[in-house]
């Protein structure tokens, strides 16, 4: 009988074993690649189904696309807890910051200067990502070398400089709160998902009630984040893939946009 349950015991170890394998499965190279398919989509349903139509279609990529901005953000405090160089990576993103400014401007047709043709989306989704970092940083910065008074007062201004940005403050404020639960998905997923649901309510207000609706659908994340097995993958190069197809694609999503609907340059400016 010791003999049988001890089998037994084998037997169940091995299969809890296999399904943990199982069930984290994906690294972060494969993460990023769903979140970059995912933005694809969604983008790419902009150009072809403008305006947010209420729709099954467009409605069905648009929710695809929520799947974009959480991984980033997800990428982006792993990126902060494993970096060797703090300051190395924030130049990386505040220098694709300015450039992705320019070619999402140019994918949707808006003014380079920031508030000309409206206050929300007036700038692409990596300069709250950059402030993000920059406000972690800050954060765990050692008293004698920042006043707490001081580093609050900084922090605030750098939370609000996103508010024009894709996804606004609320980019910067979930970061930090996955930064900060970090090793808990469901409580890194509870923390963001409050912050996305005041960005839901004031987009549904005040912006688009599809596009507020939608915006929940970041949720969908969840089971994907779960099979992360907290690897980088094989590939290394997909470290700057990323950082290189963001403006890219919004380059030609722009000459696409120019070639269907036409464009006035000067709005531009």
């Amino acid at each position: 009988m010791s003999i049988s349950l001890n089998s037994l015991s084998i037997i169940s170890s091995t299969i809890g074993r296999t399904r943990v394998s199982m069930e984290k499965r994906l690294n972060s190279n494969h993460l990023k690649l769903i979140a970059i398919i995912a933005m694809t989509v969604d983008h790419f349903t902009d150009l072809f189904y403008p305006g947010f139509p209420i729709a099954v279609l467009p409605i069905a990529m648009h929710l695809i696309g929520r799947l974009t901005a959480p991984i980033m953000w997800f990428f982006i405090a792993e990126g902060y807890h494993y970096t060797k160089n703090i300051r190395k990576y924030m130049f990386r993103l505040g220098l694709f910051a300015v450039i992705s400014h320019f070619a999402y401007c140019f994918a949707f047709g808006i003014s380079i200067i920031p508030f000309k043709t409206g206050i929300f989306n007036q700038t692409s989704v990596m300069y709250p990502l950059f402030i993000a970092v920059v406000v972690m940083w800050i954060d765990d910065l050692k008293a004698e070398k920042l006043n707490n008074k001081l580093k609050t007062a900084i922090i605030f201004v750098l939370i609000w400089s996103a508010f024009p940005a894709n996804w606004s403050c609320i980019a910067v404020l979930a970061i930090f709160q996955i930064n900060k639960y970090r090793g808990n998905l469901p409580k890194q997923t509870i923390s963001m998902m409050e912050w996305v649901m005041v960005y839901a309510i004031v987009s549904f207000f005040f912006v688009n009630k599809a596009y507020g609706i939608v915006c929940l659908g970041v949720i969908l994340v969840y089971p994907f984040l779960r099979m992360y097995n907290g690897e980088r993958g094989k590939t290394k190069w997909l470290k700057w893939f990323f950082y290189i197809y963001y403006p890219a694609h919004l380059l030609i999503l722009g000459i696409l946009r120019v070639h269907l609907y036409g464009q006035d340059f000067k709005l531009l400016f």
